[in-house]
């Protein structure tokens, strides 16, 4: 089913020298050698990822069952997809910086991890995207 990733067929000659693949639960997207991401599958859940174009290298991508986050080499964060599920880093966007890990929680939220051992999450509040209980608990890791 092409909106479920199942056909690749339209960005095919593109997907050569994939350094890094990841899947939502209907999209893939890949991460070439040159840095560059290409997506296919439902554009909501992350197949469109004209979000990066002109950003620097993607450096590693994450998803969660609907939405990507990329570190770039310039360590920001880009996400897209679902913004209800990770898509959406808007209202952390400033303080993805020097981000060194990301990981994900499969219903919907991202955490990175930050060079100075600091953590910033999104997403779903209710899956992991709002710290704000225990924030002071977390400090730096």
């Amino acid at each position: 089913d092409p909106d479920s990733g199942g056909d690749s067929s339209k960005v095919q000659d593109q997907l050569v020298n994939v350094r890094q693949l990841q899947a939502t639960n209907f999209t893939f997207a890949a991460i070439l050698s040159d840095g560059s991401v290409v997506a296919w599958g439902n554009p909501h859940d992350g197949g469109d990822c004209s979000a990066l174009h002109g950003k620097l290298g993607a450096e590693q991508l994450q998803a969660t069952r609907s939405a990507f986050a990329a570190i770039l080499s310039d360590g920001s964060v880009v996400a897209w997809g679902n913004p209800s599920e990770g898509g959406d880093a808007s209202l952390v966007q400033d303080q993805l910086r020097h981000v060194q890990q990301l990981q994900v929680t499969e219903c919907g939220a991202f955490a990175a991890i930050l060079t100075d051992g600091s953590l910033v999450a999104w997403g779903h509040p209710d899956y992991g995207g709002d710290t704000s209980a225990v924030n002071d608990q977390l400090g730096k890791m």
